[in-house]
């Protein structure tokens, strides 16, 4: 296989040729795909087959915590590949131990094991399990507002469209949670939101019965619904409850863990502990695929004696332990995390507020870290969201000033790597406002 053809010796119209022609994309109809082409990645910048350099503030999937191509990272694959390519999970490895071991020594001190998975989606399947088998009840409460992954129970927890087509799994209730901008409740306030959030939620408890419900599923921040930051007392309201009625608190912190709040956990912010924790995404940048669920003392303690159904190949595949490896040091000797934070309150915040004091297309500034949304309205009295030609457009006009944006409906997600520096910021702020005026926003 001659690589350099393959990475340098096509165009963009070539290499988005080969790609269509044989690849079935995710979540598209697949005759009206033009995927841009990337060809390689440094840092903070992407390069196409044509030469042309982009500014990444997609963090591709969210995912990309790091940056691109970080050396820490891409040298621990590297050794990993010439000492022990795969290994079946079965087998102990030092490798997996100690990368588990890392990642709970930045967790609560109530968390006692890992169970690596192949992504957030099934690290999201598997957490179910674990609280139905430690329960043993069966239903799972989760959100409208919310994304947990494209798997048999995940995506039925899922509350966006995707779930309609997939509900195929059983026992699953979904609530309001809080979202003050577009509020269910009535709220005037954030006060009001929470209390009234969390009013429903138990009203939703009590009316499917408390002895049956095994979890409550949130993400911390929900990500790909809207970057919907839960207001003061929420998430400790949350945790009550679950106390109160025997219930597992089940954190996704699959989008907004290792950095990507300015936290290593985002629940860290809001002085709540989960019983599972779910992870995927920033804790190797993505690099190799990986995922996993960390269960608290009392969880792990209930497959002491009794066998655990569940189990996938690649769980706690070397490759990926060794990225998660690579990846710890860069967090933890690089400052990455404080940067995060300091970028979200220094930068980002007062960046975004300044455009939306210029833009009247913009209803509403969200975020914390380097995980942040603008909510795009036609009218911001009414509050109507812009339709998705407008989005379109503008996702357009920004990937043509150098930039990658991540859209999804009316919003404009924010959400560069942790290692974004204040100047990244001030150019990539630039080609948004540009790309506002020119879609007339």
């Amino acid at each position: 296989m001659d690589f350099d053809e393959l990475y340098e010796g096509l165009t963009n119209i070539e290499a988005a040729k080969h790609d269509t022609e044989h690849v079935f994309h995710s979540w598209s109809a697949q005759a009206t795909l033009n995927p841009l082409p990337i060809v390689r990645a440094q840092g903070m910048h992407l390069w196409d087959h044509d030469g042309k350099r982009y500014l990444d503030f997609s963090s591709q999937l969210v995912n990309t915590n790091a940056g691109h191509q970080h050396p820490r990272i891409i040298e621990a694959i590297k050794r990993q590949a010439d000492t022990l390519a795969t290994l079946a999970p079965a087998s102990a490895n030092a490798v997996r131990g100690e990368a588990a071991q890392r990642i709970l020594s930045h967790a609560p001190d109530t968390m006692h094991k890992v169970f690596f998975t192949n992504g957030g989606a099934d690290a999201n399947e598997n957490a179910i399990r674990m609280a139905r088998l430690h329960t043993g009840r069966d239903k799972v409460i989760s959100r409208y507002r919310s994304y947990h992954g494209n798997t048999g129970a995940a995506i039925v927890a899922t509350g966006d469209w995707r779930r309609v087509p997939n509900e195929f799994a059983r026992g699953h209730v979904h609530v309001f949670g809080p979202y003050l901008y577009r509020s269910e409740f009535w709220a005037q306030t954030e006060a009001e939101e929470s209390a009234r959030a969390l009013h429903h939620l138990r009203r939703t408890i009590e009316m499917e019965g408390p002895t049956s419900i095994a979890a409550i599923l949130l993400e911390t921040v929900p990500g790909t619904a809207g970057i919907l930051v839960p207001p003061a007392g929420y998430l400790r309201g949350v945790r009550e409850l679950c106390d109160e009625f025997g219930i597992m608190l089940i954190m996704d912190e699959v989008m907004a863990g290792f950095g990507r709040c300015g936290e290593w956990f985002a629940f860290d912010a809001f002085d709540v502990r989960p019983d599972i924790i779910t992870f995927a995404k920033g804790v190797n940048s993505g690099y190799v695929p990986v995922g996993g669920v960390m269960m608290s003392h009392e969880v792990a303690h209930t497959f002491d004696t009794r066998v655990f159904p569940g189990g996938l190949t690649y769980s706690g595949h070397p490759l990926a332990m060794a990225s998660i490896l690579g990846a710890m040091d860069a967090f933890e000797q690089e400052g990455i995390i404080d940067n995060a934070r300091t970028i979200g309150t220094d930068h980002l915040r007062p960046a975004l507020e300044g455009l939306a004091a210029k833009h009247e297309g913009i209803g509403e500034v969200r975020g914390m870290g380097v995980f942040w949304a603008l909510e795009l309205v036609s009218d911001r009295t009414s509050r109507k969201p812009v339709d998705d030609a407008t989005m379109g457009r503008l996702k357009a006009e920004i990937v043509s000033r150098g930039v990658m944006p991540f859209t999804a409906n009316n919003r404009l997600h924010v959400v560069p790597p942790c290692i974004v520096t204040p100047a990244d910021v001030a150019e990539g702020i630039a080609a948004i406002d540009d790309a506002l005026t020119a879609v007339g926003l």
